[in-house]
């Protein structure tokens, strides 16, 4: 596939990322036309040939103050489409963050399984393969879809920032829950390796049902230590902060948040205000929101994932 000439395109919202994205491959962004009408539709168009070129279109799935989930969601699948239509060798969508990725089982009697949904939209307009960075259920995203797909780890970045941290004392890894014990295994494993010394492991409890979540046992020890609590993504931040209040009151001696996707729903403004967090790391999978305010984005520490899926699309793009 690499004798296929490499092409990449953004859509609007994640022009920067894709930027920075292309400098890595040292590959510049193909030119698109995208056109709003009057009645609220659309059209993208390449503006370039692509017949027989493997065409990487990258763009994050989060709504934001221009477009919905929905509408981003769209605009991706009908350029996937015409690059098809119009005769390139391989498509694949590059997704720093994947909608519906929470909704991957029933959890009730007659619920969705929107994941599933949303990948039968991909197979539809002839996707090649899916890539995404850190979702919510790795295994549930590989089911999901009948086309190839990849998926990114961010569990060496996170664990390449808190190595200093880690080799001054005791440190724990924290799942704010027990569905995320997989991804937090694989950063204490990445850490341990960074730091050269043992990272102990915890869990926190957590219930959801009806919109009420409940639990807050804390499973592990910390008292003594440093908790770095690691999510896939933060939405409300209400997760990481019950999290957080379980570490401090087991005795953790600093408490840090992170995860791969920051959404920061509503500004999360009870997050940014707590006083039981010494700070916040995430990736750079999604803008910062412009909503949240200055004093919230300097306790923020955002960390660069483009290296990671640069190389990703390299080889993807040699079969590697």
């Amino acid at each position: 596939m690499a004798a296929h000439p490499l092409a990449l395109f953004a859509l609007a919202g994640t022009t920067d990322y894709a930027h920075r994205l292309s400098a890595q491959l040292e590959t510049p962004l193909s030119p698109i036309e995208e056109r709003n009408f009057e009645d609220g539709e659309h059209k993208i168009r390449p503006l370039v040939e692509v017949e027989g070129s493997d065409a990487y279109v990258i763009h994050a799935l989060h709504g934001d103050e221009t477009h919905s989930v929905n509408d981003k969601l769209c605009r991706l699948l009908f350029l996937i489409g015409t690059l098809k239509d119009h005769g390139a060798a391989r498509v694949t969508a590059v997704v720093p963050y994947l909608c519906y990725a929470r909704k991957d089982r029933r959890t009730q009697p007659y619920d969705p399984v929107t994941q599933r949904y949303v990948a039968a939209l991909f197979e539809a307009v002839g996707t090649d393969r899916v890539v995404a960075v850190e979702v919510h259920n790795t295994a549930a995203f590989e089911n999901a879809f009948r086309c190839a797909t990849r998926h990114i780890e961010t569990s060496e970045i996170f664990a390449e920032h808190f190595a200093s941290l880690a080799r001054k004392g005791g440190i724990v890894a924290v799942s704010p829950d027990a569905g995320g014990v997989k991804r937090v295994e694989l950063f204490r494993r990445a850490l341990e390796r960074q730091c050269g010394r043992p990272v102990d492991n915890a869990f926190v409890e957590k219930y959801r049902g009806g919109g009420i979540v409940t639990g807050g046992a804390l499973v592990g020890g910390v008292e003594g230590k440093t908790a770095i609590i690691l999510d896939d993504l933060i939405s409300t931040g209400n997760t990481l902060l019950r999290a957080a209040k379980a570490c401090r009151k087991a005795g953790a001696t600093h408490v840090f948040g992170a995860a791969a996707h920051g959404l920061f729903i509503g500004g999360a403004s009870d997050l940014f205000s707590s006083s039981d967090f010494d700070g916040l790391v995430i990736a750079d999978t999604v803008p910062l929101a412009e909503t949240i305010p200055r004093a919230a984005r300097e306790r923020l520490t955002i960390l660069d994932s483009t290296k990671l899926v640069a190389s990703a699309i390299a080889m993807v793009h040699g079969e590697g």
